[in-house]
This record gives C-alpha cells, structure tokens and sequence, in this order.
C-alpha cells in the first residue's frame, strides 16, 4: 500500500490548476503576537498514553508546558468513518461528523476540559482539520451529495489523484466540491463551531493546496473576527500564506534524512538554506521538523533513520528559521514506527531527549534573533575551515545565535568564527553560543 505521505505529495503536485489563482499576490497574512517565538507540539491523542484519550494528554500537559513548547497541535479528533474504514480503527483523516468528538476519545466536555488546561499553563491550541474530503459516512454524503466530486459518470467516488487512466485511490474518503457556495458554508460553520465551544487558537490544516485558496481567506477572515488565530498549511507552496501563518519546509526534512543516510553532505545543505526563503513572503514561517505522524508512521522512526545523528539535526531545526515540531514521543527517544490505524501506544522511557529540547525550545523563546517570520534574523552562513560543518549565525541588535554542526562521522577542527572560538567537534555534535 503506497503511504499517505507519498500519497499526500503526489495529490498535492496533481492538483488541478484551476483550483488556485495563477498568479495570487504574495501578501502574508498577519500573525498573533503569541505566535513570534513559539515552538509547536504535535499531539497524537490515540498513541499518547495507554488509554488513548483526552484524559491521557491532559495529565502531560504540565510536563509539555515544562518542555517549553507554546502551541499543541492535536491530531483529528473527530469520529472516524466505518463504511471503507482501513485497519482496525480506520484513519484520523476519514471524518464522520465535523461538529463531534471521536467518543474513543471521549466527549465534547473532556476536550473543553483539554482546552481550558492547556489555556491556565501558558499554552494554545489548534486542531486538525480535514477539509478536502470527508469519510463515506458522513452525513453529507447522503444528505448534500452535489457537495462531492464525481466521476464521469455523475457517481461519488474515492479521492483520486494522478492521470487517467492511472489514477491513484484514498478508498476510505471522497473529494468534496468547493465550488459549491452551500459546501464551504457549511465547512466554515463547522470550524467557527470549534473556535466558539471549545475556544480553540487555531487550525492545522490537512492537504490545504487542495482547497481553493479563497475559500481559506474568507474562512480566516470570518473566524478572526473573535480572537486571533493560527493558521497551519500542510503544503509548501508560497500562495498558501495569503492565508495561513505556516506552511511546511518538507525540503529540509529531506535534506536532513538524506545527510543521515550518507546520501547527501553539509554542503548540500548549505545549498538549500541559501535559498529556502525565496519567493516566499518576507514575514512567512516554515515549520523545521526531523518527523511528525506522517514521517513516523509511513517513512522512517528516528532510531532508523537517524540513530545517534538524530540530536544534531534536531538542534538545527530548533535553530534555524522557522518554528520548531516535536512529535509526540520525540522527546523519549521514539524508537518505533506508531501504527496508523490501531492503537498502539507510545513507550514513554526515561525522557532522553527532553533535556535538549528543553534547552533549544527556551533558546528559541528567549533570543529575539530567533523570533519567527520578519521579527528574527535570517540565517547568514559561515566558512568555519572544513566543509562537513554547518555553521551559521543570526544577529538581531545585541541578540545573536552562533551555531557549528559537524554533519560527518569523524572529529572536525573548526577555525574561528563570529562567536565561537577555535576548536574540535565531534562526529555529529555541535558548538554553539548565544547573547
């Protein structure tokens, strides 16, 4: 079965032209203040704790606020489609009912209740939202069928993507239509829903180049009108932020895993951060992840893929520009793949990780060189004598970042530069100083 993440890209790159303007100005949406130096976590509610309910990440919140970490994404919460389900529980992804709490879970109180703890410790929260389609089951589908796609013969089928006659299936959900005005006033109900009953800060949003991007600028205009929000686009293309705050940097996720499998070296990433903000508006954020759920699940464990490499590329993505993802369990050392579509718990250990994390996300919210979008420095990268090392500095006023990352599996000298002395690093470590 080919991934969801694979999938995923592949739909994105097939998405008709017509769906997005050929030419949208490059105009950032606005961000909330609490936005500039946040990091985010991202909340897999079914593997969290061995209950696999809201109840089960409501007694880690604490533990997360300690962690650092300002905004939790929490995966899809509403209840899953049975008609076409895949797996035992089937995916986060098919929706049966946008206005309800997936009861696995627990109910509508137990995710204010979330909410309102997550809110008294300093934290916010935006969950994801499934827009593109719908699980076979939902009610749409029986009540509004002109709300869907069909085939050439007037018939709902399962997402598609790819070219005739090789199309490619998701079986466990169909497309909605967003040419329908009754279609997106619906699904606009629907969000303003969550923001009004369980005052949430925001959304992640599932294949957003998928959807019209107008109709996500009149659904941000119309839900910011009671409190600012946050936007999250699963997609990496620059009109997306006409929209939303945050779009995903997948290029530098590659970069990483390549450098890690010996396919790709530091230069290579010297060459792509060179040019990772182009044609992308000046106050636009990328999120900087080494995994997230589709990662994990799909592609590779960080124990696999990365091994004793992996803290070195968690410090770059923590401090390069862009708000910083830590999956659920990263900061455990997640040694495994998490099942998609059964429980399957996460092995909560001894927390190897969290102290890291703990450093680089406090750095992150501390240093004003760090601060997301326009308000931070851009990343000016520096010759520090060998090329396996990644080095590089931000510089805000007074406030600055120097970082040295040995990405080879030998010991480096480093000549000098800004901020750090002259020294040796070892295979896969770092120098780094801040002010």
């Amino acid at each position: 079965m080919k991934s969801l993440l694979s999938a995923a890209l592949a739909l994105a790159l097939a998405a008709p032209a017509a769906a997005q303007p050929a030419a949208a100005p490059l105009v950032q949406h606005p961000h909330a203040a609490w936005t500039r130096n946040a990091s985010i976590y991202e909340v897999n509610v079914r593997q969290f704790s061995p209950a696999g309910n809201f109840a089960g990440v409501e007694a880690q919140l604490p533990r997360l606020q300690k962690l650092g970490v300002k905004i939790l994404w929490i995966m899809p919460i509403h209840p899953i489609g049975v008609k076409e389900r895949k797996g035992e529980l089937g995916s986060y992804y098919a929706v049966r009912d946008y206005k309800a709490v997936n009861p696995e879970y627990g109910s509508l109180a137990d995710f204010q209740r979330l909410v309102r703890k997550a809110h008294a410790l300093g934290m916010k929260v935006i969950i994801d939202w499934v827009a593109n389609h719908s699980a076979w089951d939902n009610a749409w589908v029986s009540q509004h069928p002109d709300w869907y796609k069909k085939d050439e013969k007037g018939k709902i089928i399962s997402v598609r993507f790819g070219e005739a006659p090789n199309y490619e299936y998701w079986t466990d959900v169909v497309a909605l239509d967003y040419s329908k005005p009754e279609l997106r006033a619906a699904m606009l109900d629907a969000m303003r829903f969550w923001v009004r009953n369980a005052d949430i800060d925001g959304f992640r949003c599932d294949v957003a180049e998928l959807v019209p991007i107008d109709f996500w600028v009149s659904a941000r205009a119309e839900l910011e009108k009671s409190k600012p929000l946050f936007f999250l686009a699963e997609g990496d293309k620059p009109f997306l932020h006409q929209a939303f705050d945050m779009s995903y940097d997948w290029k530098l996720l590659d970069r990483f895993a390549a450098i890690a499998e010996g396919k790709e070296t530091a230069q290579n990433l010297r060459d792509y951060v060179s040019t990772r903000m182009a044609g992308l508006p000046r106050d636009a954020y990328r999120m900087t992840f080494t995994s997230n759920h589709d990662i994990n699940s799909w592609r590779f464990a960080d124990k696999a893929e990365y091994g004793p490499r992996f803290p070195a590329f968690a410090v770059l993505a923590a401090t390069l520009p862009g708000m910083p993802l830590i999956y659920s369990g990263q900061e455990s050392g997640l040694d495994k793949k998490l099942e998609f579509f059964k429980r399957d718990p996460i092995a909560w250990k001894s927390y190897a990780n969290a102290p890291l994390y703990r450093t680089l996300v406090r750095l992150k919210a501390g240093n004003p060189a760090l601060r997301n979008g326009d308000m931070g420095a851009p990343a000016e990268l520096l010759d520090a004598g060998n090329r396996d090392i990644f080095a590089f500095r931000r510089q805000q006023g007074g406030h600055w970042l120097t970082v040295a990352v040995n990405l080879s599996d030998r010991p480096v000298a480093q000549k000098a530069i800004p901020g750090l002395a002259a020294g040796r690093i070892a295979p896969w470590q770092w120098r780094m100083a801040s002010r």
